[in-house]
């Protein structure tokens, strides 16, 4: 249950599959409206990375719900610590791309990570992306958001992503882990990947991130007008 505080805050958020641009559009609307920015698949890639190093697989109910109970997680901006280290740099790997979906469909993993993002949204307000922002974590929200593009065109961004990092892969692998990542995100039973009710369809296909962000700033400034429509009032 969310806390009622009585706050007046500003919501967005940002829904869409792998290589939408999500992370890049919304850490982009968050700087030029001086929004907080919650990246909440960095939250997934960090509890991903922190069962898969401690080698406990999905399945592993009972060593996971207790692994999960002792976690500390902290999240400072664009950074994300596992106790007192900094494991951002550590979390956008082919390999975490490949089991982030596993560990992100068990509802052990989404209810430990709810009242986090919960916690994140404070006045003046908040720029939210990832996949099930606006259907389940921030419902209310009052501009709601879904990216899209061809899946040959994600795969794309994906790929020069992992090579600009210095990392080998192959465009074929890189695509067919972008459809899998598809398939599971749309099929799973808890908070899958799904327009939102109400949301606003913005296809990046062929779009420089300064065009998308331009769209998303002219529908913010749209929304939430002088007269306060779209602020979320008694909801955190």
């Amino acid at each position: 249950m969310i806390e009622k505080t009585g706050r007046r805050i500003r919501i967005v958020t940002i829904d869409g599959p792998a290589g939408s641009g999500k992370s890049t559009v919304a850490r982009a609307v968050a700087l030029k409206t001086g929004l907080r920015y919650l990246d909440t698949g960095l939250l997934y890639r960090a509890i991903a990375f922190f069962l898969t190093r401690k080698g406990i697989a999905p399945a592993e109910t009972d060593s996971l719900r207790s692994a999960l109970e002792n976690l500390q997680l902290q999240l400072e901006g664009n950074r994300i610590r596992i106790g007192a280290e900094d494991v951002s740099e550590a979390l956008r790997t082919a390999e975490i791309d490949r089991v982030v979906s596993l560990y992100a469909a068990l509802p052990s993993v989404r209810k430990r990570l709810l009242s986090l993002q919960h916690s994140q949204a404070v006045p003046p307000g908040l720029v939210a992306d990832g996949r099930d922002m606006g259907s389940v974590v921030f419902p209310q929200a009052g501009l709601k958001i879904y990216l899209t593009a061809d899946p040959e065109e994600r795969a794309t961004r994906r790929f020069l992503e992992q090579s600009a990092r210095g990392q080998e892969v192959e465009f074929k692998q890189v695509l067919f882990d972008v459809l899998s990542r598809d398939k599971t995100d749309s099929t799973r039973e808890i908070a899958p990947l799904t327009v939102p009710q109400n949301a606003v369809l913005v296809d990046t296909t062929g779009k420089t991130v300064e065009d998308v962000v331009a769209e998303i700033l002219q529908l913010i400034e749209r929304t939430f007008a002088e007269n306060g429509s779209g602020v979320v009032e008694n909801a955190f």
